[in-house]
């Protein structure tokens, strides 16, 4: 006798997302799409008809935890789809996996959709309607990353990005804004705009506009800025490199709609390792433009990632970057030591490598000046009375995020509250002490 319930059980589908939060907007619109034709997602790969691995290829380190994901997958399922970064150069993956199912490079969600096909046959009712207005997500309901574009024309020495993503590819200003308003009404509190190179935005189509809201929007930094902060919702812009036209759109921050929140790249300091990575050299117009936007932001917070251990890094070089730091008293920081890439044109510049031990020495220097620095800016918000986004509520301690805070890589505040508190309600917060990296209040 045939179970028809378990006959027309729509396939289930795996899902293992890897990588930097660009990444994580392929993974949506992959995992959309898939429920859209009716499949249903996994929660293990066992149970699974097959799984979708989104890789990550940016470092070495990444693209081990890519193989090992992968790896996983097999052993626990035989139908493996890898998709992402390390799927631009399959030589790896295939060299290690052979038996996997199909191989697709970054935001090839057709390519994705079509191997997921032959894997598991898709079931005949499509199921559309049952997928919200804004796509499924895989962060919480009340933030989402919104890409604005793909690919990136910078040409890093450390950075394989435009090797593996592309040029700069820039959306439609209307389309972007579309989506954001079904985030917003989907109940989205907070929106992350991403990309590669964020201030670039446009660029590449001659900066054209589109229509929304019956007006014309220009796909250009600004602009697109400015359409978003009318809104309503937070909006944090992240990966935005110092050129001189984004000082325009701080003034957005500062009571403008925007939060008061940059993320910027700045990488490295002196002008010598600058240059061997291909990045703007010029510390000192680096140091003013920090200043000027402090000057029309008071409040805002700036973000930035370096790297230590370059190649031909020397200790002058390395001293040089700690006095930067100390001098721009930057809010919030990471630091990487430098991994050599394959394919990266940092390997043949025919600088030194740093050994291991003189990166993580260097390292641990950098992360505790930069602590110290933190520690200091933090204090100056005791007193103070700051809205705050509940990221995990209910009543006593919660935890929730200033807009000073990006989820997952900065800091978080302890709220203590007598009512109970939801994920994503935005609430005033007494901050009465602060520590090395987060903030502690009460509600009301």
């Amino acid at each position: 006798m045939v179970d028809t319930a378990a006959s027309s059980a729509p396939p289930r589908i795996s899902f293992v997302s890897l990588g930097c939060p660009k990444a994580l907007v392929d993974s949506e619109r992959i995992l959309s799409r898939l429920r859209a034709e009716g499949y249903d997602i996994a929660r293990n790969h066992a149970g699974a008809d097959a799984v979708v691995v989104n890789t990550c290829g940016f470092l070495d380190s990444a693209k081990q935890e890519s193989l090992a994901a992968i790896g996983a997958a097999l052993k626990e399922n035989g139908k493996v789809i890898v998709t992402g970064c390390m799927g631009a150069e399959p030589e790896q993956i295939r060299e290690a996996y052979p038996n996997v199912s199909a191989i697709t490079g970054p935001q090839a969600y057709e390519s994705v959709v079509a191997a997921v096909r032959a894997a598991a046959p898709a079931p005949a009712a499509k199921f559309v309607d049952l997928i919200p207005g804004e796509g499924l997500r895989l962060t919480p309901r009340h933030y989402a990353y919104l890409k604005i574009s793909e690919g990136c024309n910078n040409a890093c020495t450390f950075c394989i990005i435009p090797k593996l993503r592309g040029k700069l590819d820039s959306r439609p200003a209307a389309d972007v804004l579309r989506e954001a308003e079904k985030l917003v009404k989907g109940g989205v509190k907070e929106l992350i705009v991403i990309s590669q190179d964020t201030s670039a935005y446009g660029l590449d189509i001659g900066y054209a506009a589109s229509s929304w809201r019956g007006r014309e929007v220009a796909a250009r930094f600004h602009d697109l800025s400015a359409a978003l902060a009318s809104l309503g919702v937070w909006v944090r812009l992240q990966y935005v490199y110092p050129y001189p036209h984004v000082d325009k759109t701080i003034e957005l921050m500062n009571g403008g709609g925007l939060l008061p929140y940059i993320d910027v790249p700045f990488q490295h300091a002196s002008p010598r390792v600058l240059k061997a990575m291909r990045r703007p050299g010029n510390i000192e117009k680096t140091l003013e433009r920090v200043r000027a936007w402090r000057a029309i932001c008071p409040d805002l917070t700036i973000r930035s990632t370096f790297i230590v251990g370059f190649p031909g890094e020397t200790d002058e070089d390395f001293d040089l970057l700690l006095d930067w730091l100390k001098e721009a008293k930057l809010d919030r920081v990471g630091a990487f030591q430098y991994e050599p890439v394959a394919g990266a044109r940092s390997n043949d510049l025919g600088l030194e490598q740093i050994a291991p031990e003189v990166k993580q020495a260097r390292w641990k220097r950098f992360m505790a000046t930069q602590q110290a620095i933190g520690e200091k800016r933090l204090a100056g918000k005791v007193g103070k009375r700051l809205p705050v986004i509940i990221d995990e509520g209910g009543s006593g301690i919660v935890k929730g995020r200033s807009q000073g805070d990006a989820p997952e890589i900065d800091g978080v505040v302890h709220v203590a509250t007598r009512k109970p508190l939801r994920q994503g309600d935005i609430v005033n917060v007494k901050i009465e002490r602060s520590d090395a990296y987060d903030l502690h209040g009460v509600a009301g």
